[in-house]
């Protein structure tokens, strides 16, 4: 329930404080007074768009709180445009705000009457009767793996028809990169292996002096190594001379092993070189770094050569799983078809006794159910209110045939309907009693009066009679400083209340027989 309003620097609005009351409550003041604006910041405080241009002249920026029972609800809105939420002071997104609002409360706005030739707003009427939340989630989780399932088979037909279209060119490239027989870092052990063979003679005449000045047979070093004894003399010189002899003569060793290995092989060379011209012309052609990228690209086009001629049985396994997903789709949209099927008598006898109360003696309502062409988010229902108010009229869409009126009062009984089983504490109805005067306003100030037995109705009204029957009732009034013209808001006392509905009744200086009605019509309720 909503309790207390606080506004701030909203349009005309400088600062407003009121206390609102369980039950039935109405709002009234003349054209222009500024109802919409206080609904307005309802509104903005319960998630609707920002806009910098309602902040007052000259302010940097407005607030609008809610106190309901066990929250405190704030926005704020700042002249650039930003705005914040908190609930119970603590800051949450738009998306948090929007999605706690709407269990708390509910504003009918004059525009919302044209919600109700809405087919997606007639079947929320039909699913908030016959509360099948949890048939619609059941439905939508299927709806979403047959989707899930649907995509994937589209996505393998897509990429099965783009791989056979490029088949011949991934099997070629694969083709030229299988048979050059890739080994990771070959480039590099043959380009080694190329500057030794074409090095030969300058390498075998280098290690061949090599071996003659260490262990030649004519004044080799190692030779002179040996002959130098300085056992006595120098000990520690002694040791590191054996060390470097043992040194050079393992090196002298091992450039025989080379020079043994180091061969003139112009056959060699010319295949080497021909195997690093071709490597070389792999990686241009393909745009690659090295030989690991080759064998990366080698290995990928593999995979897709392969997946050529396994796609014919991922899409056989795919299709099976879509109609695995179809079938469990159906069973869980047809529950949920059941679930409608089964309010759609109550509903309708239920909208035809409300329009009766209120004037419209030979009503008649339908809400024939027929099925999709396809599956929707919401099922494979589609609905369409069809209504005649006079006798030997047909049925048609209410789009066709009602009056505004009519719409307005079709309108009040949806509202009672829903709010009977969707439990909202809080309806604010903006001149639902748009089209009507006299009695059938009376009926439906009754009617809202009933509904505010369970929950929390404030009505805005132009008419006396409505007016009458709130156990509340608040002015919206505009008055005038020095430098700017404000709203107010007030709750009149029952003197008042006999002034306020006289003045609807008969004007703005209300006569004593319309104070006398004003005071029957308040007895009377």
């Amino acid at each position: 329930m909503l309790k207390h309003l606080h506004i701030e620097n909203y349009a005309l609005i400088r600062h407003l404080d009121i206390d609102f009351e369980s039950g039935f409550s109405v709002m009234t003041g003349e054209t222009g007074a500024g109802k919409t604006i206080i609904l307005g910041a309802l509104a903005l405080m319960l998630g609707a768009r920002a806009d910098s241009k309602a902040i007052s002249d000259g302010e940097e920026r407005c607030i609008i709180e809610a106190t309901f029972d066990d929250r405190i609800i704030r926005r704020e809105l700042y002249s650039n445009g930003k705005s914040r939420s908190f609930v119970d002071d603590g800051l949450v997104t738009l998306q948090e705000l929007k999605a706690l609002s709407n269990r708390l409360i509910d504003i009918h706005s004059q525009h919302a009457n044209l919600l109700i030739e809405n087919a997606d707003f007639q079947l929320d009427i039909i699913d908030a009767i016959a509360r099948n939340e949890q048939q619609q989630a059941a439905y939508a989780a299927q709806y979403e793996k047959y989707t899930a399932a649907a995509e994937e088979l589209q996505r393998l037909q897509s990429l099965a028809k783009k791989s056979r279209q490029d088949a011949d060119y991934i099997q070629y490239r694969y083709k030229l990169l299988d048979e050059a027989a890739l080994q990771d870092g070959e480039l590099e052990t043959l380009e080694a292996e190329q500057y030794q063979l074409s090095h030969a003679e300058e390498i075998r005449t280098a290690l061949q002096t090599a071996i003659e000045t260490l262990n030649g047979e004519q004044g080799s070093a190692l030779d002179a190594l040996r002959a130098c004894r300085l056992d006595e003399a120098a000990p520690a010189l002694q040791e590191r001379l054996d060390s470097a002899r043992i040194e050079l003569q393992d090196i002298a060793e091992e450039a025989e092993r080379m020079l043994h290995r180091v061969e003139l092989d112009p056959e060699r060379l010319a295949w080497t070189e021909e195997r690093i011209s071709q490597l070389e012309e792999l990686i241009r052609k393909f745009n690659a770094e090295n030989i690991s990228e080759l064998i990366a690209m080698r290995d990928e086009l593999a995979e897709q050569v392969n997946r050529l001629d396994s796609f014919d049985f991922d899409i056989e396994q795919a299709e099976k799983q879509l109609a695995a997903e179809r079938t469990a789709l159906q069973q869980a949209a047809a529950v949920l078809t059941n679930s409608r099927q089964a309010v759609l008598s109550p509903i309708c006898q239920r909208l035809i006794s409300g329009l009766q109360q209120l004037g419209v003696a030979h009503a008649k309502v339908e809400l024939p159910l027929h099925p999709t062409p396809d599956f929707t988010p919401r099922g494979c229902d589609e609905v369409e209110l069809l209504f005649a108010a006079n006798l030997n009229q047909s049925l048609r869409a209410v789009s066709e045939v009602a009056s505004g009126g009519e719409i307005s009062r079709l309108m009040l009984c949806v509202k009672a309907l829903i709010a009977s089983t969707k439990g909202l504490p809080t309806i604010i109805f903006d001149e639902i009693d748009t089209g009507v005067s006299g009695e059938i306003a009376t009926q439906m100030a009754t009617i809202m009066r009933q509904m505010a037995q369970h929950r929390q109705i404030i009505a805005i009204t132009h008419l006396p009679q409505i007016a009458a029957q709130g156990e509340h009732h608040y002015k919206v009034y505009k008055a005038d400083t020095q430098t700017h013209t404000e709203t107010h808001i007030c709750r009149l006392s029952d003197q008042e209340r006999i002034t306020e509905v006289a003045t609807m009744l008969s004007g703005r200086t209300p006569s004593p027989e319309a104070i006398a009605n004003a005071k029957q019509l308040l007895c009377s309720h």
